[in-house]
């Protein structure tokens, strides 16, 4: 059951990720501390967010892109681009372990609670994998995705 994790679960996820992808993150020139990241190229800022199950065992990926002197926020607030979220636009693309489907269940997303179900190894290591393999995806979002870009906001 997803609300059975214990808390050790997710520290643990935490720590692969930071140690597998956050640094392929950094390669990418992304800024920003777990679990919100941002770049800046030009005049665009791409964003990403890592969003955790509120029961535990899983996690979706959030990211967007916006203008660096404007953007549109959920609500009226100015946001400095150094604090900017995914989660502050209102459009934004969720990445998750099963691209197939349309919907966002959380068994769609990256789950590290299904031990059983992804056979022997490292659990943590086959969901960072997993998310290394959507880099791509994410990649062509960011370059040719939505640009949020309705309200300003103070840099």
């Amino acid at each position: 059951m997803f609300g059975d994790m214990n808390n050790t679960d997710r520290k643990t996820m935490d720590i692969y990720l930071k140690d597998y992808v956050i640094p392929q993150l950094r390669l990418l020139d992304f800024r920003g501390s777990f679990p919100h990241f941002r770049r800046i190229t030009g005049t665009k800022v791409n964003l990403l967010t890592f969003q955790f199950d509120l029961h535990g065992g899983g996690f979706v990926i959030e990211i967007a892109n916006c203008i660096v002197d404007k953007t549109t926020l959920l609500w009226e607030d100015r946001i400095p681009v150094k604090r900017l979220t995914a989660h502050d636009l209102y459009t934004r693309k969720r990445i998750q372990s099963n691209m197939k489907t349309n919907s966002s269940l959380t068994e769609d997303w990256f789950r590290y609670d299904k031990k059983h179900l992804l056979g022997f190894g490292n659990i943590y290591l086959k969901v960072c994998k997993d998310v290394l393999s959507k880099f791509d995806l994410m990649k062509e979002y960011w370059d040719n995705g939505y640009i949020n870009e309705q309200h300003d906001y103070t840099k």
